[in-house]
């Protein structure tokens, strides 16, 4: 197995995963193929888009796992030192590859990323009930922000602020 950032001959099986990880989070639920393609290729990995995927890839050339990350600023902290980070927007890994150390290889490429990239932390959100992501994240070191939270506007919410402009 190896992890890199995401290429055009690793898209096909991306998708493969992309469409795994649409029913993990939404249950009953099937998404079309080629909306999912045209999701990745026109806003994922537009020119535009601060994401890059991370991709680790078995002996086939498959990819097995994948990461969502982008590079920040704080706003806060200005020092040299602190100033810089790595936002995790999403680490997922097959279901029948899960345990086989696919998840830690891939957060150990993005750790080394982070450093050389002059970041001093990688955040990231984790569902509360995720109770295997959140061991595996312990494991690791990771530590649970218990000052954070998380908000979502959305659906009429997001409307009727947007309309008071």
């Amino acid at each position: 197995m190896r992890v890199e950032l995401i290429s055009e001959n690793q898209y096909e099986s991306l998708i493969d995963l992309l469409l795994e990880l649409h029913s993990y989070y939404n249950e009953n639920s099937a998404p079309n193929r080629r909306v999912v393609r045209e999701h990745l290729l026109n806003n994922i990995l537009a020119p535009t888009s601060p994401l890059q995927l991370v991709v680790a890839i078995n002996g086939d050339g498959v990819v097995v796992g994948f990461a969502a990350i982008s590079l920040t600023y704080s706003l806060v902290e200005p020092s040299p030192e602190k100033n810089r980070q790595v936002q995790l927007k999403e680490l997922f890994v097959h279901s029948t590859q899960r345990g086989h150390g696919i998840g830690k290889a891939i957060l150990a490429w993005i750790a080394r990323y982070a450093i050389d990239s002059g970041c001093c932390r990688i955040d990231w959100p984790v569902k509360h009930n995720n109770i295997a992501g959140i061991s595996f994240y312990e494991s690791l070191g990771a530590e649970l922000v218990v000052e954070r939270l998380s908000y979502r506007l959305s659906g009429t919410s997001l409307k009727k602020l947007a309309s008071r402009l």
